[in-house]
């Protein structure tokens, strides 16, 4: 492989860097309103949240990139940029799986909690920020990191629907060119894992550091 085809590669792996990375700060944010929702003592807001998981969990990720991609065009507005479409899609989808995964911590921490919380005076929200959320933070880190880097191995999708331009998206344009698929796919992988790896030393450093702090 020379230089210019492994700059390239490395082009791509920029490319599911950024996409992934900010599908994991919208998806997050948008997951812990889910999450939230789905707990809520409000019963409207519950179901809601609810239709919005099971309705999301039901759409292949596929037709979700085609519908963020071609959708506004169909509907007569401006064509929109596919890293925005992708990450639009990629946020919707991953938002319900966190909500999911985050609510299940939530309600893993014991009543007593809630309840000792409430002995002090704190107010709901007081009580979700300072007691129940940090507990939480600490059931949810293992599968919260596992769900990122499934993420980063979604954003290839991206490239079989809109085109974008990431990892496999660019070892597939070289293949085509060369038809040497061990070599160019191959180091697709290992630059998947140099992306994966460090996730799951941070989570396991995470993971330790929060145990610390709550023994």
């Amino acid at each position: 492989m020379n230089p210019q085809q492994f700059d390239y590669l490395l082009q791509g792996a920029w490319g599911t860097v950024v996409l992934s990375c900010l599908t994991f700060v919208f998806a997050g944010l948008l997951g812990l309103l889910v999450a939230l929702s789905r707990i809520s003592p409000v019963r409207a807001v519950r179901g809601a949240a609810s239709l919005y998981i099971q309705s999301i969990q039901g759409t292949p990720l596929l037709v979700l990139m085609g519908v963020c991609f071609y959708g506004p065009n169909l509907l007569g507005m401006t064509s929109v940029p596919a890293l925005f479409a992708a990450t639009l899609a990629l946020t919707i989808q991953s938002s319900a799986y966190f909500g999911e995964i985050w609510r299940g911590c939530l309600q893993s921490v014991a009543k007593n909690q809630w309840e000792a919380a409430e002995c002090l005076g704190l107010s709901r929200l007081q009580r979700m920020v300072k007691v129940i959320l940090p507990q939480a933070m600490r059931i949810a880190t293992p599968p919260t990191v596992g769900f990122m880097v499934q993420i980063v191995k979604n954003t290839s999708i991206a490239s079989l629907v809109i085109g974008y331009a990431e990892l496999s998206y660019n070892a597939k344009i070289l293949n085509n060119s060369t038809f040497e698929p061990f070599l160019y796919f191959g180091c697709a992988a290992v630059l998947y894992f140099v992306i994966c790896y460090p996730l799951s030393r941070w989570s396991r450093k995470l993971e330790r550091r929060l145990n610390v702090a709550h023994s």
